[in-house]
């Protein structure tokens, strides 16, 4: 067995001791006679990633593959979940490959993905509808009917957040109103992630950080809260059983391990939320620890050992932490690494072509563009609500804007004055936590924020606070598959697993003159939505009227 693992498992199956075996083996493979590999899997908003890690916290194979998003109205985002289980196959498939090890040598397996999304599945688990995402807006009128029949002070109490339209309930009083017919075939509602797990294992299963975004999750009993249910007229049936984000909810099933090469019966645990995920990827998981990531949605995240809320304003939310008993506190700027991205799909296609000229990518020419801009753009100032806003406002017609222009500006000064626009908008989450006594000892970069040294440096300098980076550098994948860590024995804990696998790298300090020119500009950008609320709402009354003349 100990020289041949995959082979003894074959042989093993022909007289049906199959999973017998497969336990055996894995007892094995945590007293440490052979090296455990572990996996996460990340299903994103742009693609699903599996990585596969040793039990050192190396990573050594890491594959992604990507999908569309479906914008078939103003403000409104939807993928095909299908999508995401073919690219899941496809990532776990080649990450098995690209390790070079028998898939029966992963000894745990974690899921992570983006959060609150709609997935309704009928009563022969098939998918209605298209998942509605976390940044659909379409859901304004119901937020405000969640207010009125449960009042919105007491909906605080219970789930630690404000009605937000790009939440999970809001999404399901939709459906309910606007397509009846899809409603009352439902069966079951997952999130992104456990409709993957249950692809992968038959389970029908969730855990706390996630189902903390849905707006039916009581957050300091990290259960689902009974009340709203009632309330809200949502069937408790419809909804998956939760666990810890280190919880063993599943193993892999026989028709999963033919399609994704995995072995089955390889254990799955809860996993979590990309957010509490990539947190635990990134070592915040003590008290003063915040992250600063900016992917498609821009996060600043920290560590709590109790349930803090934002009150009476609520412009951050609260969710369980993946850590067992823990939670965090989040400001979310919906479009940051997103308004970088659609700024190169829009506005940059010599980029793109110098880019595939040189072999780099766009990213990189479009940086080495806007270092030759000076901080502040020269009074350049870009407002990036360009799918509507949470925090600090919450508003799904808020709208992105760019402040300033004039002749001097160049395509440099506008890809910079995007960069500095999302660190602005990330300091106002910032801000609102130190309002909320949150210490502050370390910010910890990861996401595109990260990767640039122009864009560490402007977050280094706006945040007036060293920013730093560390060895885990594959996001929430990396988090869940430290998860995966925990439920299966090769660490006691959560925090042991990050202490034993994760280093802070580089430290990035604000320059004096730098701070002193954003101080300035940073006050001027926190005026700039109030000063165009009145327009943002003209035009969404607009885009609304003709809509419903179409």
């Amino acid at each position: 067995l100990h020289r041949n693992l995959g082979e003894s498992v074959t042989v093993a199956a022909e007289d049906g001791s199959h999973w017998l075996l497969l336990e055996w083996q894995r007892c094995i493979l945590l007293k440490g006679q052979i090296m455990a590999y572990l996996m996460g899997i990340d299903v994103s908003t742009t693609g699903s990633k599996a990585l596969i890690i040793n039990e050192k916290g190396e990573p050594v194979a890491s594959v992604v593959h990507e999908y569309p998003i479906s914008t078939p109205r103003p403000n409104w985002s939807e993928q095909n979940p299908a999508d995401w289980w073919e690219a899941t196959v496809h990532s776990i498939r080649e990450a098995i490959e690209e390790a070079e090890i028998t898939a029966a040598r992963i000894a745990c397996l974690g899921l992570s993905g983006q959060m609150h999304g709609l997935v309704l599945l009928d009563k022969s688990d098939r998918v209605l509808r298209p998942a509605i995402l976390w940044n659909d807006q379409r859901t304004g009128a119901e937020c405000e009917d969640m207010a009125r029949i449960i009042g919105r002070e007491h909906l605080i109490e219970i789930t630690c957040n404000p009605p937000l339209t790009g939440f999970t309930a809001p999404k399901i009083l939709w459906v309910k109103k606007h397509e009846p017919e899809v409603y009352d075939k439902a069966a079951r509602i997952l999130l992104p992630k456990d409709y993957i797990r249950y692809r992968l294992t038959g389970a029908i299963a969730t855990e706390v950080s996630d189902a903390s975004g849905t707006l039916l999750f009581d957050v300091p009993g990290r259960c689902w809260s009974e009340e709203l249910l009632q309330k809200l007229q949502i069937d408790r049936r419809l909804l998956p059983d939760s666990f810890e984000s280190p919880e063993v909810s599943g193993k892999i099933s026989a028709s999963a391990a033919e399609e994704t090469g995995l072995a089955e019966g390889t254990p799955v645990v809860g996993g979590g939320g990309d957010q509490a995920a990539g947190a635990v990827g990134n070592g915040i998981v003590k008290t003063g620890a915040i992250s600063a990531t900016i992917g498609t949605s821009g996060v600043v995240f920290a560590f709590s050992d109790s349930p803090k809320v934002d009150l009476p304003k609520a412009r951050t939310q609260t969710c369980c932490h993946a850590v067992p008993g823990k939670w965090h506190i989040m400001g979310v700027s919906l479009s940051s690494g997103g308004s970088l991205r659609w700024f190169r799909d829009c506005l940059s296609q010599y980029e793109v072509a110098q880019a595939e000229f040189r072999s780099i990518d766009p990213y990189e020419v479009m940086t080495e563009e806007a270092a030759q801009a000076p901080p502040g753009s020269e009074g350049l100032l870009f407002l990036p609500y360009l799918t509507g806003e949470r925090t600090p406002v919450i508003d799904p017609d808020a709208k992105g804007a760019w402040v300033g222009l004039n002749v001097r500006h160049t395509k440099g000064h506008l890809i910079r004055s995007v960069m500095e626009g999302v660190a602005y908008s990330l300091r106002d989450s910032l801000e609102i936590m130190k309002e909320m006594g949150i210490e502050v000892r370390e910010i910890r970069v990861s996401g595109g924020g990260a990767r640039s040294s122009l864009w560490r440096q402007i977050q280094a300098d706006i945040y007036n606070h060293p920013v730093v980076t560390t060895t885990a550098t594959e996001g929430p994948a990396f988090g869940v598959a430290l998860l995966a860590g925990v439920g299966s024995g090769l660490f006691s804990s959560v925090e042991e697993a990050c202490e034993a696998t994760i280093k802070v790298v580089s430290e990035t300090k604000p320059t004096r003159e730098n701070v002193e020119i954003y101080e300035r500009y940073y006050a001027l950008y926190r005026g700039l939505y109030g000063a165009l609320k009145e327009t943002t709402q003209g035009i969404a009354g607009i885009i609304s009227s003709a809509k419903k003349t179409t």
